[in-house]
């Protein structure tokens, strides 16, 4: 190993190395006596190597023979995941304390799965990209069953780790077959043996079943079967998690496999990708309609939403890279104020999930019924909140690419979706009143909450600078 090499997964060094320290101290010092301070702890580390790759990266280096690649999309990426992973875990600190489920080995666990993470999305060769992904997945399998007292949460993290392993087999075996008809798992030397032609017969079904291994981290149709289950039955935070991070990271290493690999044989694995998409969105949008578990209709929610990245991705060109990311962006802000309100949602001091316990929440509390009907109208992508320019982005690059079909099953299951964002809406302003639910007792979810309600508004006049820095990162990916 190299300096250069040490260099390129410095931050995944540092991190790992904290996880491992981290987990020999609080063995010896009490253990969850102190996990609040380690909680604190690594939320801010996530933060701060955040910031060092935002601000000290610069071109495009590989390492360990190109077995990972610290690139422009890389960073975007890395950085937001380590800021996502942050988010989750300071506002799920007092949460998991105030119901006994705050150990030590969260957010250790947190810690380990985000550097599984950091290695997808840098991958440059099949086996490290195997190896982030176990990394990321064996770590989220253990904190979906977390609650080790409740049988929905051991039920979660079995179904997941079951339905994982099925997905990750399926992955290994599209590798195989890959590695087979190529002679190599270099991303580039994929990329060689695919040449400017159509890829042979053997490297198409080696990426049909990649393609089907990572749409089942990214809980995309017909592989979503785990999510309403996993998301139901995991405890509040780590479904925050599930929803946010490693979506990121597992759409990032879809976009690095198929444009980093397997760029020269678009129209391959295009038609694959509109299927996922469309299918995605058309059963996240229906299945969300009957569901009363807010859990559960967000689970189907994170479904749709990833049939629209993937709209992006499908397009095959840099604007529909950047048009993803970009929505992922929005996509997991969205997500944390949403899931920060439905962790302050308690009566009597317990959890409450059923969609109707909102009814006339207006009355009681007009701040944060404000700013979550904010949330959900940008969820559905009514204009002109940052949600609608989110899915106005990836429509138009599909309309550029002459994905008009796709398109038009956009729009369609967009209308579909915003029902059962609307009918929320209805009930915290016209529902029939009911029992309260208790007045909100956390300043840092309220906060959460109204913040990212907030950027849902301001965000629309300059995304931040958010626009033109997912621009970078695609142009990194797709010259």
């Amino acid at each position: 190993m190299t300096a250069s090499d040490l260099s390129t997964v410095l931050p995944e060094f540092v991190l790992a190395l904290f996880a491992l320290l981290a987990l020999v101290a609080v063995v010896y010092t009490g253990k969850d006596r102190y996990a609040p301070v380690l909680t604190w702890v690594t939320a801010a580390i996530f933060t701060l190597i955040a910031f060092w790759i935002g601000l000290n990266g610069g071109g495009t280096t590989p390492g360990f023979g190109g077995m990972v690649v610290d690139d422009g999309f890389a960073r975007f990426a890395k950085v937001m995941i380590l800021l996502s992973a942050a988010a989750v875990l300071v506002m799920s600190e007092a949460y998991m304390e105030r119901r006994d489920l705050l150990r030590f080995e969260y957010p250790v666990l947190i810690t380990l799965s985000v550097v599984g993470m950091m290695i997808m999305v840098s991958a440059g060769n099949l086996m490290s990209l195997y190896l982030g992904l176990e990394l990321q997945s064996l770590a989220l399998y253990i904190i979906a069953s977390l609650r080790r007292d409740s049988v929905k949460s051991t039920e979660a993290g079995l179904k997941y780790f079951v339905l994982g392993s099925l997905s990750s087999g399926m992955l290994l075996y599209g590798c195989s077959l890959a590695y087979g008809f190529a002679g190599t798992t270099d991303f580039a030397g994929l990329m060689s043996a695919v040449g400017e032609e159509r890829a042979p017969i053997g490297l198409v079904f080696g990426l049909a079943f990649i393609c089907a291994g990572l749409a089942f981290k990214v809980s995309a149709a017909p592989f979503h079967m785990w999510t309403p289950d996993v998301y139901e039955g995991s405890p509040t935070p780590v479904t925050t998690f599930f929803a946010t991070a490693p979506k990121v990271a597992a759409m990032a290493l879809f976009a690095r496999v198929l444009h980093g690999a397997f760029g020269n044989s678009i129209a391959d694995w295009q038609q694959v990708l509109q299927l996922i998409s469309i299918a995605s969105m058309a059963i996240g949008s229906v299945a969300a309609i009957t569901q009363t578990n807010i859990k559960r209709l967000m689970a189907y929610s994170s479904i749709t939403h990833m049939g629209f990245a993937l709209m992006g991705l499908a397009a095959g060109t840099a604007d529909g890279v950047q048009s993803m990311l970009l929505y992922m962006s929005i996509y997991i802000t969205m997500n944390l104020g949403s899931f920060a309100f439905i962790m302050s949602m308690e009566r009597d001091g317990r959890p409450v999930l059923d969609i109707a316990s909102l009814s006339m929440l207006s009355a009681r509390d007009p701040v944060r019924a404000m700013a979550f009907m904010v949330l959900l109208f940008s969820m559905a992508g009514v204009p002109p909140m940052l949600g609608f320019f989110a899915k106005w982005g990836v429509l138009f690059s599909a309309v550029q690419a002459g994905l008009y079909w796709l398109a038009i099953a956009g729009v369609i299951t967009s209308v579909v979706a915003a029902y059962y964002y609307i009918r929320i809406v209805y009930l915290m302003y016209f529902g029939a009143p009911i029992e309260p639910l208790d007045a909100d007792r956390a300043p840092v979810l309220r906060s959460f909450v109204v913040a990212t309600a907030l950027v849902m508004i301001v965000g629309i006049f300059n995304f931040f600078g958010v626009d033109s820095l997912a621009a970078s990162a695609a142009m990194a990916l797709v010259p």
